[in-house]
């Protein structure tokens, strides 16, 4: 059995599956509940689906697309995406999503996951940060799909994500995302060893390689995978897919 979790990170913009590049520029996918059956098919163990500019442009929660994907969906699910509330929190969860990803309305309003964690306890609630570079080569927080910088140092931001109650902890390399160029590794472990709960890598993951990269360097628990599982290659047409289990013990097991 494969030890590290390797999750497909799914982008949903209205009601359709894109891909980003480092924030930016996306790329039309193909229909969301399509594609949950293929990963139904390819017995993936856990889905991700992060609605990228639910918060951005403060939209309302789509709960009908994530109820037609719950009930489409035989793995376990996350959601992220403007989720402002508890109440908000109860819905996406009584839906059929087993956790929800929390990220830019967590800033102003920590209380946010200790309030849904302390409802549905911690392993139901994944604090999300996005990181970018600085002019110096310093780490910065942003937010609101990345259009906004945070005025906090990552390594306490994040700290205090795990103190208010998150069971988990996504880590996203802006730089990194949609590129293929592998994860961003120093970032990586900077968070690993920041924090106590598990860490998910994402942002930048083109090969099995750059899997095995950050488990041997980092320790992560899980890694999050997008342009891998959704093209057929770089610079090649849309194919969902997904690494053969075997291939997965063989690198990571």
């Amino acid at each position: 059995m494969v030890k590290v979790r390797v999750i497909p990170c799914l982008l949903l913009k209205d009601e359709s599956l894109v891909k980003t590049v480092k924030f930016k520029k996306y790329n039309y996918i193909g229909d969301p509940i399509n594609t949950v059956r293929i990963f139904n098919e390819l017995e993936v163990d856990e889905l991700m689906f992060l609605d990228i500019f639910a918060s951005l442009e403060n939209r309302s929660i789509n709960f009908k697309i994530l109820k037609d994907i719950a009930d489409e969906c035989f793995m376990p699910l996350s959601y992220g995406g403007n989720i402002k509330s508890l109440e908000d929190a109860k819905r996406v969860l009584e839906i059929g999503f087993e956790k929800v990803v929390i990220n830019s309305n967590a800033f102003g309003n920590l209380e946010l996951i200790s309030e849904i964690a302390g409802y549905f306890g911690s392993q139901s609630v994944i604090a999300s940060v996005d990181v970018k570079r600085g002019l110096f080569g310093k780490y910065k927080v942003y937010s609101h799909h990345g259009t906004r910088k945070q005025k906090v140092d990552l390594v306490e931001w994040i700290k205090s994500l795990e103190s208010a109650g998150a069971g988990e902890l996504l880590i996203t390399s802006m730089d990194r995302e949609g590129t293929w160029k592998g994860y961003d590794i120093e970032l990586t472990k900077m968070a690993v060893e920041s924090v106590g709960i598990p860490v998910i890598a994402h942002g930048g993951c083109g090969s099995l390689e750059h899997i095995k990269e950050v488990v041997d360097k980092c320790g992560v628990s899980a890694c999050a995978v997008g342009s891998m599982v959704v093209y057929q290659k770089k610079g090649m047409g849309v194919l969902i897919n997904f690494p053969e289990r075997d291939e997965l013990e063989r690198v990571i097991g």
